[in-house]
């Protein structure tokens, strides 16, 4: 009877137990479809956009773009060919990766150390925006190209859907925050331009200059941040 009465006491305090528990941590509420977009973070190495006359003059009569691996977002692709860099004192970036599919105008982009190292002076411009900006040589396999302009240090941009600005208010040309948060180096980036269409997916892009000052592969957590109201940031 000793034995029968110690279970049916222990059972008793089992139960008890599993229902206090219950009550004092309640199940976290299913994930909805509101939840936050995932954000995807990327360094972007220098690398050049050519148009297709230049592929030809570098690579020879016909040639076209050769894909090596894809990148984040769906059709763009980092390629096989690569070309030389020279600044106006004989300075030289090798091996500078192009990037497809081509444009109709030629771009390199450039952090602020590589500028540095070719010897020239660039602005921050938004991609696509290289008017009276520097230009270089790019030397390739079959043929030289004179770049008048072009060269530039891309503004730090997020790529977004419509989906995503309904999430986050925001519109394309509008400009956000990032928080990185990591190991004795968080900081909140300013001036995120918004570039958004039908079909980007989320993906924030930083020169490696900015990669190394967040220690962004150490990073523990990143948060895009909306405008602050009344802070001008729209278009």
């Amino acid at each position: 009877m000793t034995t029968a009465s110690t279970l049916d006491r222990s059972m008793v305090e089992s139960i008890v137990r599993q229902y206090v528990s219950q009550q004092a941590s309640p199940s976290q509420p299913s994930p909805s479809t509101s939840s936050e977009p995932k954000l995807q973070v990327n360094v972007s190495a220098r690398h050049i956009h050519l148009c297709d006359e230049h592929v030809e003059k570098l690579f020879g009569p016909g040639a076209t773009l050769t894909e090596m691996r894809s990148l984040y977002q769906d059709g763009y692709f980092a390629a096989e060919e690569t070309v030389m860099l020279v600044g106006p004192r004989r300075r030289m970036l090798p091996n500078v990766r192009v990037l497809g599919p081509t444009r109709p105008f030629s771009q390199v982009e450039l952090s602020l150390t590589d500028a540095i190292a070719l010897g020239v002076d660039i602005p921050i411009r938004h991609s696509g925006r290289i008017e009276g900006t520097p230009g270089c040589v790019l030397v390739g396999p079959h043929g030289v190209v004179h770049l008048h302009e072009g060269v530039i240090r891309a503004a730090r941009h997020v790529h977004m859907n419509k989906r995503d600005c309904e999430y986050f208010g925001v519109s394309d040309g509008d400009l956000m925050k990032l928080r990185i948060e990591s190991p004795d180096c968080s900081m909140v980036m300013e001036d995120v331009l918004v570039r958004a269409d039908e079909t980007s997916k989320l993906e924030l892009h930083i020169d490696t200059d900015e990669g190394n000052a967040c220690n962004l592969q150490a990073a523990t957590r990143l948060e895009l941040l909306p405008p602050d109201d009344g802070c001008g940031c729209h278009k």
